[in-house]
């Protein structure tokens, strides 16, 4: 779980419903420059003192701070002051505006047991040699966020991105708005074992591929239905076949009216999807990621419906293109050709509890047929 820390050092008349809006949402730390701002804090989070830069002179006590956290060229190395006060933890601050402070930060990180960086520039490119240079130490990397919406974005630097993000909120609610990107996860799905009940051609139609930026594992595809309650995971184009190259960020998906999942909560249709939208992949044994959509191409075909049932009885139907290519998975993540299915095989899919209104899952009288 990352780490979400308060700066009040600018807060101003804010400073108190900062604090209480961090409290209340479980921030990891709060940071002051002054320490009787620390004093009145809960000993639920860790009370960080940053003095400000603009003098060498640190003040003649801690108070309450259970971290320090210092400028190395201003007020001395963490190390050498951690000796000097005996019992205080020290941690370094670094501004990132060039190659001298670059090296000072990597020098940091792989030394200090808590390092809080903040990058001038709008390249991610400072981040990531930070972090390959922090690869074996075991200190704390913080970086700063001039808003919480840039929190994916330091996250995702090297795919695992810092330890932490330290935000200066303007106003209310911005840090909760960092404490949900930082929490953000996209939790494993519950799949179930379909029986294929009928496999029959449906005639011409529009099929639609899905085209993500990313590479899909041989296990995993999205999950596409004719009806919201009753999901099929289609897998991707990542085993081999004659006659054409594997295409692993592809999942030739369905139908364009099908369904499939933008997240564990809503739905999109396929023809909906654009470049830049979001689907969720999932793998055989339920686990699940939020990909980016690259495009998506919608071409005539000749279609192919599938229907199945789960042991609950409730009915499932797919529509894919009609050819070999197309494969669904099975369990233990087996690859099935969706032309050669046939009654009785087993697939796997998904069961939503509730049917679904633009996406949004409703509770109202709906059939699907």
């Amino acid at each position: 779980m990352k780490q979400c820390w308060l700066d009040i050092r600018a807060a101003g008349a804010l400073k108190s419903a900062l604090c209480q809006e961090a409290i209340h949402r479980g921030f990891d730390a709060i940071v002051a420059a002054d320490p009787a701002d620390l004093a009145v804090l809960p000993p639920t989070v860790t009370r960080v003192l940053l003095p400000g830069r603009d003098s060498a002179q640190l003040p003649d006590g801690f108070g309450d701070a259970d971290l320090v956290v210092v400028d190395p060229a201003v007020h001395g190395e963490p190390a050498r002051l951690a000796q000097c006060h005996p019992g205080t933890r020290f941690g370094g601050y670094v501004e990132v505006t060039d190659a001298d402070t670059l090296a000072a930060a990597c020098a940091s990180v792989r030394h200090d047991p808590c390092t809080v960086l903040r990058f001038t520039d709008p390249t991610n490119i400072p981040l990531e040699i930070v972090l390959a240079a922090a690869a074996d130490a075991h200190g704390l990397i913080i970086t700063t966020v001039e808003r919480a919406d840039d929190a994916p974005v330091h996250l995702g630097v090297l795919e695992h991105g810092p330890d932490g993000l330290m935000l200066a909120p303007g106003a209310p609610g911005e840090a909760g708005r960092l404490k949900d990107a930082a929490e953000r996860r996209s939790p494993d799905l519950e799949l179930t074992e379909l029986t294929v009940t009928a496999v029959t051609h449906a005639g011409m139609g529009e099929r639609a591929c899905v085209d993500t930026c990313t590479y899909l594992a041989k296990d995993e595809g999205i999950l596409v239905g004719s009806r919201s309650r009753g999901l099929v995971l289609c897998v991707s184009e990542t085993h081999p076949l004659p006659y054409m190259p594997t295409r692993p960020f592809r999942v030739n998906a369905g139908a364009i009216m099908s369904y499939t999942l933008a997240d564990a909560e809503h739905t999109r249709y396929l023809s909906e999807l654009r470049a830049g939208a979001i689907v969720l992949a999932v793998g055989a044994d339920g686990r699940t990621r939020p990909v980016v959509v690259g495009r998506v191409k919608i071409e005539t075909r000749p279609l192919l419906s599938i229907d199945a049932v789960a042991e609950t009885g409730e009915r499932v139907n797919v529509i894919v293109q009609d050819d070999w290519h197309v494969r669904i998975l099975g369990p233990g993540g087996a690859v099935r050709n969706s032309t050669e299915l046939r009654p009785g095989d087993r697939i796997l899919g998904h069961l939503p509890q509730r049917d679904r209104h633009v996406g949004y899952p409703i509770d109202e009288l709906c059939y699907e047929q």
